[in-house]
């Protein structure tokens, strides 16, 4: 997926209006392997982090995560592969390598720095954003955004796409949310995509994500 650096989902802004969302909307995460579950709270000590797991280790670090407590999601589709020469359903990653967690800054450095376990996690930097030294920071998502991509990506659509901004046709400069079906309450902008038409929502300093078709009747303005 290309690193797309301030896309906005209303041209010319960086952020797009507020998304109409209360935390139980947001799906509960679960360990894989111990079943562990947790919720997802707003908290204001908390930020939505970026991490980069390597080797395709994205599931193991969102385990780990998920059983000390953090709420850690990894964005995922279906998609068809032949298993023992049949087609089957198997889930694969939207976003290879990138896993977002809910989390202090004080447990982030823990997880990066001081767990053993995590040896294979790193930051995913922001590379628009220098430190004094000269560095980059870890990237930080706004929370609005980050939730709104949660809502577009939990149902694991085969028709999920990660794109670049080249691929789309934009119809117009309205930002639209979806009131009807699979992708309601998801804020972005309507765009054709493959023949199409599809909601196109931006996770900032990380890319662009378009939905499955959605109808315009399933569709209701919210800005311009």
């Amino acid at each position: 997926m290309n690193t797309l650096s301030n896309v906005g989902t209303r041209r010319g802004e960086a952020n797009p209006p507020s998304v109409s969302l209360t935390p139980d909307t947001i799906p509960e995460v679960k360990s894989t392997k111990t079943g562990v579950s947790v919720g997802y709270v707003p908290n204001a000590e908390k930020r939505w982090y970026v991490f980069r797991a390597t080797y395709g280790r994205e599931d193991k670090a969102a385990d780990i995560l998920i059983e000390d407590g953090t709420f850690a999601y990894v964005a995922k589709r279906y998609t068809r592969k032949s298993v023992n020469n049949k087609q089957e359903k198997v889930l694969e990653f939207l976003i290879p390598s990138l896993l977002f967690a809910y989390t202090t800054p004080q447990k982030a450095e823990e997880y990066v720095k001081h767990t053993s376990a995590l040896s294979f996690l790193s930051y995913y930097y922001d590379h628009t954003v220098f430190n004094p030294d000269g560095t980059n920071p870890p990237l930080l998502i706004p929370r609005r955004e980050m939730e709104n991509f949660i809502l577009a990506t939990c149902n694991h659509s085969e028709h999920l796409m990660s794109v670049d901004e080249s691929q789309c046709r934009f119809k117009g400069g309205e930002t639209v949310r979806v009131i009807k079906g699979t992708f309601m309450g998801v804020v972005g902008r309507v765009v054709r995509i493959a023949g199409q038409q599809r909601i196109l929502v931006s996770l900032p300093n990380v890319g662009l994500i378009a939905t499955a078709y959605v109808p315009s009747a399933f569709l209701e303005v919210v800005g311009k």
